[in-house]
């Protein structure tokens, strides 16, 4: 009775120490400069422990000190010491053999002003108790190897480098640009769809053959289909968890084609207004060009599909992919909320419930059944940490940081909203415009949801 008290003490106190280390930890930037004058200057990420030394937030109070490459050691002995030392540089030395401590009390023994640590692995902080933090006046950080060999590949063998850590800025501008991206499709996708019932009731009463007639009509969502749709999200969820590398692809394919016709359907109206190009295809006896089409709508949907293809040829591209992933995304969400109609209340209240529980399950639940420890649906958000392919699911508006921090540099480079939070909320918007419509209360409801969404 006694060993097992002792040994739940041990266990909890081993957690207490890896909870403080993990506080502890905190991310970092080394910027590289070559001696010689090539390239402009990069930044790399770095994960350092603030308790061994803190790092200043400007990098134009950081010393540019002389790197020096001595990943051939592992630096955990005197004999591993170059003869001169490391006087006043910072040593890139190979992670393991020994702990955190060691390395740094040698190579601060040594005159160095700093230390790196290249890992293979994946990066941890650089732990140690309270007599080492206080004997150890030098920064130690660990930076990935894959970025070592990119520094030398840039700047050559003869860099220098300044460690520092930025604060994270107190606004992050690409929240603002999502949540103006989100609130804008809700509001115009709600505002669209109640449109949709005005013009419905002004053709009951007047014969026309113009585009307004020839538009798709809106699915009215049933009970049934509810439950149906639940259950095909939690059967595609799972099999994205544990079949992702293969049907990854599959996504992309479906969000290609979805998000083209949606692009298709937001700008024929605008297409079909224009003054000029009304011409038709001559008479033909082929499927759909028998109804002779405009040839400006032909054009468009050539157009559309054209941009689906790009975005999917080039999705993984950081620098500008994400803009047309965007663009595509807001017009499928805003195609889905003019083509998708919750007719009552009670749908709108059952659509809710049952997406609280289905997100309940897979986000709080589902942890306690993985072998992971990891929730279902944050696994499949995310990218499989262990997925060969290193995709990513599509079903996200991006948005790239637009201030240099570390938190950017080295974890979360791109602010991210899933489809679902402009979906969900916006169907009951379009809903609550359409009973404004019903209602004649000059839109005070849609308004009124609108805000409060705009508020969460």
């Amino acid at each position: 009775m006694a060993a097992a008290a002792a040994a739940a003490l041990a266990r909890l106190a081993a957690a207490f120490l890896l909870l403080a280390t993990q506080v502890a930890c905190e991310y970092g930037m080394v910027h590289v400069v070559s001696e010689t004058g090539g390239p402009k200057g990069k930044d790399y990420c770095i994960l350092y422990n603030p308790q061994w030394a803190h790092l200043p937030h400007d990098l134009s109070k950081a010393s540019l000190l002389q790197v020096r490459n001595w990943t051939s050691s592992v630096l955990c002995s005197p004999a591993d010491l170059p003869p001169k030392g490391f006087s006043n540089q910072i040593p890139l030395v190979a992670r393991g053999n020994c702990t955190f401590y060691e390395k740094v009390r040698l190579a601060q023994g040594s005159g160095a002003r700093g230390l790196l640590i290249v890992s293979k692995e994946a990066l941890v902080p650089p732990g140690g108790n309270k007599t080492q933090y206080e004997e150890i006046g030098i920064p130690v950080a660990l930076l990935s190897y894959r970025d070592m060999l990119d520094i030398f590949q840039t700047f050559g063998q003869a860099v220098r480098a300044a460690l520092h850590a930025p604060k994270e800025p107190m606004l992050d501008y690409n929240m603002v640009i999502i949540f103006l991206m989100a609130v804008g499709t809700v509001a115009l996708g709600g505002y669209w769809a109640g449109s949709r019932d005005v013009r419905k009731r002004y053709m009951k009463h007047k014969r026309d053959d113009g585009p307004e007639k020839q538009e798709d009509e809106a699915v009215d969502v049933t009970p049934v289909m509810i439950c149906v749709f639940v259950v095909m999200c939690c059967s595609m969820l799972v099999l994205l968890y544990f079949f992702y590398d293969q049907l990854v692809y599959v996504i992309i394919g479906i969000f290609c084609l979805a998000s083209s016709t949606g692009l298709y359907s937001c700008l024929s109206p605008l297409v079909q207004r224009l003054p000029f190009c009304k011409c038709r295809v001559p008479n033909n006896s082929l499927p759909y060009f028998h109804k002779r089409p405009q040839v400006c709508t032909l054009l468009l949907a050539l157009l559309c599909a054209a941009v689906s293809v790009v975005w999917g040829i080039f999705r993984n591209e950081d620098q500008w992919a994400w803009i047309l992933q965007d663009a595509l995304g807001i017009a499928f969400c805003l195609y889905t909320l003019k083509t998708i109609r919750l007719p009552t209340f009670k749908a709108c209240t059952l659509l809710l419930l049952v997406l609280f529980i289905y997100d309940v399950f897979f986000v709080f639940i589902t942890p306690f059944l993985t072998k992971s420890g990891n929730s279902i649906m944050v696994e499949v958000a995310t990218g499989p940490s262990d997925s060969a392919t290193h995709e990513k699911l599509p079903m996200v508006l991006k948005v790239p940081r637009l201030n240099a921090s570390p938190l950017a540099l080295c974890d979360r480079p791109f602010s991210l909203l899933g489809f679902g939070d402009i979906l969900v909320p916006g169907l009951l918007v379009a809903y609550c415009h359409r009973f404004d419509i019903q209602v004649q209360s000059s839109r005070v409801y849609f308004v009124a949801c609108t805000i409060d969404y705009s508020s969460d």
